[in-house]
Order: structure tokens, then C-alpha cells, then sequence
């Protein structure tokens, strides 16, 4: 029997899960050959491991990949991400030139792409990637709920 394997959107939450597990906000990110589907990277937050305030899964992903393969634009690529970037990452998915952005939580608080300053949408980008918002939410937004359930005090 053939082995089936898990989406993209379902291995971006197991980073998540991963980051979870130490410590950290968890959101994980998958980028994907848009093309053949090939798996490019994954990553997860590592903020606090790295104690860097740009370490996110985003931006993880993004720079390993593009210097395995050596090219500053990653065009055909597509990103999953189980929150909705915030303008940092934007502006990085933007410069890489990605295909795609899927995301799966929307962050009305911290969000760079639906919410905030919309990267995207201003005449200044230079490079506007279709995205799809809302991709496995529920359970991308319920990581994101325990997590921080568990950090709130009593």
C-alpha cells in the first residue's frame, strides 16, 4: 500500500507543533516547488533558541533554501505558513518573489499581509504573490490558542 503523504498545510503544522514543543510561538512554514510539488524547506519559529527577533519560520525557510540552491529569488516557489505573516515576513515573501502564500490562522494583531500595513497591497511592492488565507484555520488557530491559554496566568 501507498504510503500517502501529508500536505504541505499538514507538514507546516507539525513545524508548529515542533516549535511548540520548545517553547516557542508555533508556526511552522513549508515552501514548496510550485511546480512539481517537491518540499524545497521547512521551518518553525526559533526566536528564542536563536535569541533573534527575526528567527521567524518565514524567514528560516526563505534564507536556507535560497542559499542551498544559491539564487536571492525563489519565483515559482510557494509558501505555506500556518499564521498570516507578519510585515517583515511580507515584505521577505515578496522580495524572494514567491508564487504563492498560503496561510493558515489570520492575525488581526500582527498581520502583514490581510490585517496592518498589507504589504501586498501597496503601490511600493514590487512583487505581489497570489495568496490564500484561511487554509486549515481551525487548527492552526487552536495551536495558536493553547499555546498561549497555557502561558496566561491562572
Amino acid at each position: 500500500m501507498a504510503e500517502r503523504r501529508q500536505s504541505p498545510m499538514s507538514q507546516a503544522l507539525n513545524e508548529a507543533r515542533a516549535a511548540a514543543e520548545l517553547g516557542e510561538v508555533p508556526v511552522g512554514a513549508v515552501l514548496v516547488d510550485g511546480n512539481g510539488g517537491e518540499i524545497l524547506g521547512r521551518a518553525h519559529n526559533r526566536v528564542e533558541a536563536l535569541r533573534d527577533p527575526t528567527a521567524h519560520a518565514e524567514l528560516l525557510v526563505i534564507s536556507a533554501v535560497a542559499q542551498r540552491l544559491g539564487l536571492k529569488r525563489l519565483a515559482g516557489a510557494d509558501l505555506y505558513v500556518t499564521l498570516e505573516p507578519c510585515p517583515m515576513c511580507a515584505a521577505a515573501v515578496s522580495f524572494a518573489r514567491l508564487r504563492r502564500l498560503y496561510f493558515g490562522a489570520y492575525d488581526p494583531k500582527s498581520g502583514g499581509v490581510e490585517h496592518g500595513p498589507k504589504i501586498f497591497s501597496h503601490s511600493t511592492c514590487h512583487h505581489r504573490p497570489e495568496v490564500v488565507g484561511g487554509l486549515e484555520e481551525t487548527q492552526c488557530a487552536a495551536l495558536l490558542r493553547t499555546f498561549f491559554a497555557a502561558r496566561r496566568p491562572g
